[in-house]
């Protein structure tokens, strides 16, 4: 996650998308801490990193009805993530993915 007190733009995190209230972002170079695909969001003060394209939890958690509006999201946008995924973990900058309207 974010170190505390730095910003995603700031320890160069790229959010990809924002909708009610979650913020979700992709780690440059974040193949060793899970060794799969992943995204990572935030809402309030909750964190969670998700499995794409499948949606499973791998660390955290956030409210019942925001992850809900997540995995939906997940669903929707899987095949964008993977090839976000594919950018961000070769260093390139993974494009914006439209949010959950």
């Amino acid at each position: 996650m974010v170190p505390s007190g730095r910003s995603a733009k700031e320890v160069g995190v790229p959010i990809i998308s924002m909708f009610y209230g979650i913020i979700v972002s992709l780690y440059f170079v974040d193949k060793k801490q899970h060794q799969q695909p992943h995204i990572h969001a935030k809402y309030q003060d909750r964190e969670v990193v998700v499995s794409i394209p499948g949606g499973k939890v791998l660390e955290g958690r956030l409210p019942a009805a925001k992850m809900r509006l997540l995995l939906a999201w997940v669903e929707i946008h899987k095949d964008e993530l993977l090839a976000d995924w594919e950018l961000a973990v070769n260093g390139q900058q993974p494009y914006k993915i439209e949010p959950l309207r």
